[in-house]
This record gives C-alpha cells, structure tokens and sequence, in this order.
C-alpha cells in the first residue's frame, strides 16, 4: 500500500515560497561579502564605482589587480595577522585547558560553594566587557604587561561562557562511569583525562572556536595595551588605515577580507562541532 501523500497546490506554493524567501535572505546576507571580496581585487578608479547598482560588475571586477593585496603586504598587515595567529592559538589552547578543568570541577565535584561559583561563572560572560576593559588595562599597565603577549591572551583566558558550554555538555556524562572509576581508586585528573575530554571532543572544538572568535575579532582590548605598531593585532592595524586627509580603501577591503575568510573558513569546517556544541548546553541540574 503506498502511503506517500502528493503535496496539494497550496503546500507546493508554499514551499516555493519558503525557498524564495530563503535564498533571497541568504543573498542580502552574503552580497555585502562577495562585494567586499571582489573590492579587493579592483583598481583604484573601480572600487565604488559599480557600488551604486547590483550588476555583475558589483561581484566581478572591470580591471582585476592583486595591487590592494600588495600594498597590505608592504604596509606590514602580514606582520599583524601573525599576531592575531599567535595571540588566538594560545588563547584556544590555553583557554581549552583552564575552561575544562573548571567546568568538570563544577560538573562534577562536589564541593562548598559550587552553585555560587558557577553563578559567578554565568555572571561573568553577561557583564559587558567593555565595561571593566579600561580599569583593567590600567592595571595591566601598574603591571608593566603593556605590549606583551600576556596582557593580550590574559584576559581572553577566563572565558565564563567556555566554561558553561563544557560544564553542561559534561553534566550529560553518566555518573556511573565516575562512579566506577572511583572505586577502582582513579583520582578526580585521572578521570577528567581518561573519561570526560575524550567523550567532550564536539563541545571542546566548539570552545575552541568561539575562543577564537573572541580574539580574532577583538578591538577595544588590544588598542588599550598596546602602543606599538609592531606589537598591533589585525583589526587594530585595519582601523589605523583610515585618516582625516586620505583613506586606500583598496588596500582597507584587502586587509578586511583576509581578516574574515580565515575564521569562515574554519567555521565552515568545523560547524557540525560548533552546533553540537551549542546543543548541549539546554537546562540540565
């Protein structure tokens, strides 16, 4: 007996136009994109003038010029995305570590106090950074940390909300496999290491990722502990581009490009991670 239901005239109507209405949202959301990366291959004379209208023009550059990606490379922008890199691969790695081992502690051990910290933990990531960002700069410079890797990758370390996607994807653990453990006398390392990071991989590349993000898209922080144009992060260097008299947009969409299809380009390899992630922090006790 065949039980499949041809859809009626109404239900295909709307189907198209659930579709149409999708891809038209994906447009308006990637045509600023793809405009800003084919600005970075246009002349000089070009770059806005096909920006009033959408054409193929607007995606596809009259005269195409690798000029904007050179002039980025000989004004130091290369310097500076190394710096992005370093400053973001040691806060992933280092953030990984101190964010799992703080969240199993208030998964899984229990000790005094535990809903407090972990209320603290929450009420972290929902204060604005931006609103203890000068004081403590202030603090970093009493330190003398200004212009030192520290002072960059410090602050991005105690990340409240890498520590809440891991502690609730670890509440999902079975306690009896602690249980276990316990009684065959592993000790509380011994199972964070042997138990919860193995079975933790999609939430671990998850934080990972927005760590990353955090850092690579950073601004205010950077542009308050360092002073020297060496020492600048990519989106820093990006906004000293631009001045009173003159401004090379060429070269501001080249930089600006670069700067964003490295973190697509991994999200897009890593987002089933980053979803399976994010699903696992619903309410859990």
């Amino acid at each position: 007996m065949n039980t499949h239901r041809t859809p009626t005239p109404r239900a295909r109507l709307g189907r198209v136009l659930l579709t149409t209405l999708a891809v038209l949202t994906a447009l308006a959301f990637l045509l600023p994109v793809l405009w800003l990366i084919a600005s970075t291959f246009r002349t000089s004379t070009q770059t806005f003038a096909d920006s009033g209208s959408i054409g193929w023009h607007t995606l596809w550059p009259r005269d195409f010029t690798l000029d904007n990606l050179a002039s980025a490379w000989d004004n130091g922008f290369a310097r500076n995305l190394a710096n992005s890199v370093i400053v973001a691969a040691v806060t992933v790695v280092a953030g990984i570590g101190i964010s799992a081992l703080a969240a199993f502690s208030l998964a899984v051990i229990d000790f005094p106090g535990r809903k407090l910290v972990f209320g603290l933990v929450v009420l972290s990531f929902l204060v604005p950074f931006e609103a203890i960002a000068i004081p403590l700069a202030r603090t970093f410079s009493d330190w003398n940390l200004t212009n030192t890797i520290t002072a960059l990758v410090l602050p991005g370390l105690g990340n409240g909300l890498a520590v809440f996607i891991l502690r609730q994807f670890f509440l999902g653990i079975p306690g009896e496999l602690v249980e276990a453990a316990r009684m065959d006398g592993a000790g509380w390392l011994r199972i964070f290491a042997r138990i919860h990071l193995p079975l933790a991989r999609p939430a671990l590349i998850g934080t990972g990722l927005i760590l990353f993000l955090f850092q690579w898209q950073a601004y205010l922080w950077p542009i308050l502990v360092t002073t020297n144009d060496r020492d600048d992060l990519a989106p820093v260097s990006i906004a000293k581009t631009f001045n009173a008299f003159s401004t090379d947009y060429g070269r501001v969409f080249a930089e600006t490009a670069v700067l964003a299809v490295i973190p697509a380009i991994i999200l897009l390899a890593l987002q089933r991670h980053f979803v399976t992630s994010i699903a696992s922090t619903g309410s859990k006790d």
